[in-house]
């Protein structure tokens, strides 16, 4: 142990000796009671107790404290050790106790397995979700069956819905905060389906994505043309379209068969003054959607506008080339589009 590592151990808690990468004085008691207390412990006996553990873990080892933060395994270990001294000298005791408490986690706790929730929980449905919307998963092509219950109490419940305004909120504080150039020349990429309208009807009848996607069906739907408004993505269709932001609204339909359709479904839905509607054409037929947006986005950026602000509810509307100043991301654990 180097005379930093002592300084910090020993010297501003009282005299000991160095032993096996910690000091066999064990610091002073109220400190002890400090930390152990945010713990749990929080008797003297205890508290021994405790530190007799600690020093038998790193007895005789050079590094033996270092080695115990490895051992344990805490992403937080590291970086409490490296910041604790300068927490100690600005006098942060308060902060310097929450970092020895990640430190000094009992045992038994480090050593607990991450356990697979019940597949057939509520809990699973929420953890599975959490890893999609993460894009942790992908790429996946279905719904798993045991997640149909949460799904459908969470897209047909509410919470969808408040996650969705919650985004929107977050959307329009940044939109509101950019000052825009007397050129007219600042843009916003905004996706159609799941964003500006909504499949949800249909979805429900696949199950939210349980049952495979079928084309035809899906496209059958589409050519009602009935899908409803997001009513939050309308709120800040319209918010951006005031402020004077040229607005995008870029999808991957199909523009030969789709195109009039989709128009008439967003006037009807109150989407009215954006810049341009852009759908896919026959020279991007095949591409992925990763790349296909890509590309229009660098053909808008190509006509001189600045992309200021790009929306979506897939992942890959946010990937590749040209996405703007920032991206958000709307929830949607229904399906995934590579």
């Amino acid at each position: 142990m180097d005379s930093d590592e002592k300084q910090f151990f020993c010297g501003g808690f009282g005299d000991g000796v160095v032993c096996g990468g910690f000091c066999n004085r064990l610091l002073r008691v109220n400190f002890f009671k400090t930390i152990f207390g945010a713990i749990g412990v929080d008797s003297n006996t205890n508290i021994r107790c405790e530190m007799k553990n600690l020093l038998n873990m790193v007895k005789d080892k050079p590094n033996g404290w270092l080695q115990l933060l490895d051992n344990n395994g805490s992403f937080a270990i590291k970086s409490a050790y490296a910041t604790i001294q300068d927490l100690r000298m600005g006098g942060q005791e308060y902060l310097l106790a929450l970092l020895t408490k990640v430190v000094f986690m009992n045992q038994k706790g480090h050593e607990k397995k991450i356990e697979k929730p019940d597949d057939e929980s509520e809990s699973y449905g929420r953890s599975w979700r959490l890893t999609v919307e993460a894009n942790n998963a992908r790429p996946w092509r279905i719904v798993p069956d045991n997640c149909y219950n949460h799904l459908q109490n969470y897209m047909s419940g509410g919470q969808y819905q408040l996650d969705l305004n919650l985004v929107v909120q977050h959307i329009l504080s940044y939109a509101h905060e950019i000052p825009l150039a007397a050129d007219g020349m600042d843009a916003w990429i905004l996706d159609v389906d799941d964003t500006c309208i909504s499949n949800i009807d249909y979805y429900k009848g696949r199950r939210f994505g349980c049952d495979p996607f079928d084309s035809a069906i899906f496209k059958a739907w589409i050519m009602k043309g009935k899908c409803p408004a997001n009513p939050a993505v309308l709120e800040l269709f319209n918010a951006l379209i005031k402020k004077g932001f040229k607005v995008f609204l870029l999808t991957g339909r199909d523009q030969a068969t789709l195109a009039q359709i989709t128009t008439n479904n967003l006037r009807n839905q109150g989407f009215i003054g954006y810049q341009r509607l852009i759908l896919r054409s026959a020279q991007y037929k095949g591409q992925s959607a990763v790349r296909y947006k890509s590309a229009i986005r660098k053909e808008i950026e190509g006509e001189g506008y600045r992309i200021r602000g790009n929306v979506g509810d897939q992942w890959s509307d946010l990937q590749g080339e040209c996405l703007g100043n920032r991206t958000f991301k709307l929830p949607n654990p229904m399906y995934f589009i590579s």
